[in-house]
């Protein structure tokens, strides 16, 4: 090994390599921790990766569901109070939509 060190730029070189190793070592951790593994094997089974999107698809639709159903249930209480307080400007705007629906049921 000292017969080595004293060759010139063999130090640079060793070094370089040992750089080289710790990013290729660095890339394999943030790989195993992205579970890129893990994905390959899902994607080359092909009923698994049906299930997976379709449960995922099922959660997705029951999250709007519900986040919809508080959202309309916020907003119909919240006009609801608005129509207790009868402000002038919103109870005269929701006349008038009233007004709007009773003419085109008359009319059909």
């Amino acid at each position: 090994m000292i017969l080595l060190d004293r060759k010139p730029g063999l130090t640079e070189e060793r070094d370089y390599l040992e750089t080289l190793g710790n990013k290729i070592d660095e890339i394999s951790l943030n790989m195993e921790k992205l579970g890129i593994a893990e994905y390959v094997a899902m994607i080359e089974n092909p009923r698994r990766l049906f299930w997976v999107n379709f449960w995922q698809g099922v959660a997705r639709g029951f999250g709007m569901a519900i986040g919809f159903t508080i959202l309309a249930g916020l907003v119909i209480y919240v006009l609801q109070k608005l129509v207790v307080l009868n402000t002038p400007l919103i109870g005269s705007f929701i006349a008038e939509i009233v007004d709007i629906v009773q003419n085109q049921l008359h009319f059909k």
